[in-house]
């Protein structure tokens, strides 16, 4: 007869180690060829599981575990009802630090062997891990029909000026090298709030279809990312491994209709250009937004 401590015992090592940070710890109470999944990681085992809790760690350096239940599920199985605690402080699945709170309510269910832990099933809901950051949660299809479903991001420098020149990227790539092509847009878009003449950038993803458009006050001055800074980096990345199919663009508006902006007051649209802010009413027009 094999003690039911051994079982329970096993288990508070494991989410011990978890609250000491202790990854080697961790990879300790697994038995040989041991599994752990979760809806955020899938399968993994063996130093996969090291490196996915250093990530955690690194995303949430307080990462901590309130054991709200522990107890025994069957012979040879544990079930742990647990609050995942921590402030994101660090890169969360590429995604800049929200500096948020999250308190997140999971379970694992372990099944356990003489030999150690041979299997642990984690669950959480993602969705409420995701608001607990601040993060939209989509749900759409990804195709449907001739349409393909995506997600977009925009930029705005402040500057209201009509776009005289738009650049326009697209690239395909793989899906491992997504995560580090949306890093470096990121970076770029930031620094080209800093570059002269822009206006504004919008960035989508659509499967494996990157697309950013620019707006500029002059075609020249799209030239500006050619001089260095993660743009370089970018191409560099790009000419060497990054990515399978891409192409650039430069356009220049055949025309700009006028601004039109409604009146509070009496309700009529309004070119808010040609009517100088004001409604033919007399009132004071609304201020008029970034044309991008």
């Amino acid at each position: 007869m094999i003690p039911e401590t051994i079982y329970l015992d096993k288990a508070k090592q494991y989410l011990d180690a978890w609250n000491r940070l202790d990854a080697d710890a961790i990879i300790n109470t697994f038995a040989a060829g041991g599994i752990y999944s979760d809806p955020a990681s899938g399968e993994i085992s063996g130093e996969a599981i090291a490196a996915n809790a250093k990530r955690l760690w690194t995303a949430f350096p307080d990462l901590s575990f309130d054991i709200v239940s522990l107890a025994e599920a069957g012979k040879g199985k544990v079930a742990a009802e647990w609050i995942m605690k921590g402030t994101n402080k660090g890169s969360f699945n590429g995604l800049p630090p929200t500096n948020r709170i999250i308190s997140l309510p999971g379970a694992d269910v372990m099944e356990i062997g003489t030999d150690g832990i041979r299997r642990v099933n984690g669950y959480f809901d993602t969705k409420t891990l995701a608001e607990q950051l601040g993060l939209q949660v989509l749900i759409q299809p990804h195709k449907l029909g001739p349409f393909s479903f995506g997600f977009s991001a925009s930029v705005q420098s402040g500057n209201k000026t009509k776009p005289g020149a738009f650049g326009i990227t697209t690239i395909w790539n793989a899906d491992a090298d997504t995560a580090e092509i949306r890093e470096l847009t990121r970076k770029t878009a930031t620094e080209m709030l800093g570059m002269e003449g822009f206006i504004g950038l919008t960035t989508m993803r659509i499967g494996d279809r990157g697309i950013t458009i620019s707006a500029w006050e002059k075609p020249e001055q799209i030239m500006q990312l050619r001089k260095g800074g993660t743009h370089a980096e970018a191409m560099k990345r790009f000419w060497a491994e990054l990515s399978h199919s891409a192409f650039t663009s430069v356009w220049v508006p055949h025309h700009i209709n006028p601004m039109l902006i409604r009146c509070t007051t009496c309700g009529k649209m309004n070119a808010h250009d040609i009517k100088s802010g004001v409604c033919s009413c007399g009132e004071t027009l609304p201020e008029a937004p970034a044309y991008y």
